[in-house]
């Protein structure tokens, strides 16, 4: 089965690359640093030298989950070289961002076989740590045949994506039988993954290690400052998705009518249509101020577009209430928990189904509020911005929750110090 998943890659190899170069028209970065997705890059001589951790976060919100987890091992493991790896140049630049030339990032190679022993054979890691469900059929067995050991972290697998595994359910057993150890984030989420293969005694249920948000002092103490220069309620539209702008604006407008003094915080999820959606804003009316162009919304400004990349834990910090993207679309929903450790507030669409454990959770505590459709967007929140106690019992709930499910941080450390000390 995976020779023919390898024929069946190399034979679409094209139209991989044409859609690369079709994405770079927006993001010109797709285009830029090919030869790494072949495998093919120089690295420092320490990580040719010195054992080697790996760790793979595939975009912008894996690596920021992954965030302090690396700071962990950094400090925890300095005779060791970290290897970042993601597979989008969102991904790439929180990296630099984040850990500059302390660890050594580089993308992924695609899962051809070819790439992928020229990537394994370069850095000849001892430890790949795979945050979430990242399961490529020719990584794992390359990975798995040069005595690496494989750790999938923060795991999590919807009952959506478990259909889609069950049915190539022969190469889905053989992938998580070269699995060392599985941290999961939920039981749900293990029970799936047992029973497409996981062998049982590979499995600890650790929670999610977003519940371990860090809010430090500087963090809140610049959000307390931007809070204040606003100076009035805010609805943000965490990491939306194309359509979703359009949906959280028709609702913007109609609670203007009797919140006049609302700004409308949007931040969407993918820095190529920062562009098209400040476009929306002004096609719609909108006086629109742009945090990368570091303008604040005065007065006269109803919108403001966060169109920059790291600072949508911050933005959160502000908000009165947040709408959480990816949720009114059949994409899964986006991570709910940087506005529920502020204590705000989070209405979603029905689609949550990547974070339903979380969702769940938040529901059952009554800090998030599921709407079945858009049409039902503005009463919510309307009734919410209207109304503040119940608003503010809303937000102490949300952060309840955060505060009782962190630790699984914690737990991924122990168990990737038992798969260090069998290397």
């Amino acid at each position: 089965m995976r020779l023919l998943y390898s024929a069946l890659f190399y034979l679409l190899l094209p139209a991989i690359l044409l859609r690369m170069l079709w994405r770079s028209r927006r993001a010109p970065a797709y285009r830029q640093r090919l030869a790494e997705r072949f495998g093919f890059f120089s690295c420092p001589v320490e990580v040719t030298r010195d054992p080697v951790i790996w760790i793979h976060a595939v975009s912008v919100g894996e690596t920021l989950a992954a965030a302090p987890l690396v700071e962990d091992l950094l400090r925890e493991y300095p005779g060791y070289q970290l290897v970042v790896t993601t597979t989008t140049p969102t991904g790439s630049e929180r990296v630099r961002a984040l850990f500059g030339e302390r660890v050594f990032h580089v993308y992924s190679p695609w899962d051809m076989p070819g790439a992928v022993q020229r990537f394994v054979s370069r850095i000849r890691p001892q430890l790949l740590v795979i945050m979430e469900t990242e399961l490529w059929p020719n990584l794992l067995h390359y990975t798995h045949r040069s005595g690496c050991r494989i750790m999938l972290a923060n795991a999590r697998l919807s009952s959506r994506s478990a259909r889609g595994y069950g049915r190539v359910a022969g190469l889905a057993r053989r992938m998580l039988s070269q699995l060392d150890a599985v941290a999961c984030q939920s039981e749900p989420d293990g029970q799936r993954l047992i029973a497409l293969g996981l062998p049982v005694e590979r499995l600890e249920v650790t929670g999610s290690i977003k519940f371990d948000i860090d809010l430090d002092p500087q963090l809140r103490q610049q959000a307390a400052e931007l809070k204040a220069a606003l100076g009035r309620p805010v609805l943000l539209g965490s990491s939306t998705h194309e359509s979703e702008e359009a949906l959280i604006l028709d609702a913007f407008e109609l609670l203007r009518r009797d919140i006049p003094d609302l700004l409308c915080l949007l931040v969407p999820r993918h820095p190529e249509r920062f562009g098209s959606v400040f476009q929306l804003c002004k096609s719609r009316g909108f006086n629109t101020a742009r945090r990368s162009a570091g303008e604040l919304a005065s007065a006269g400004h109803e919108v403001l577009l966060g169109d920059t990349m790291g600072e949508l834990r911050l933005l959160s910090g502000v908000a009165s209430v947040c709408v959480i993207g990816g949720s009114f679309i059949e994409h899964g929903g986006q991570n709910v928990l940087e506005a529920a450790a502020w204590g705000v507030p989070v209405v979603s669409g029905p689609h949550m189904f990547n974070f339903a454990e979380i969702t769940s959770l938040l529901v059952a505590a009554g800090g998030m509020q599921q709407v079945a459709a858009a049409d039902e967007l503005s009463a919510v929140l309307l009734e919410l911005l209207s109304d503040d106690t119940r608003r503010e019992a809303m937000g102490r709930a949300a952060a309840g929750v955060v505060a009782a499910n962190r630790g699984a941080r914690a737990r991924l450390l122990a168990m990737i110090e038992e798969q260090l000390a069998g290397t």
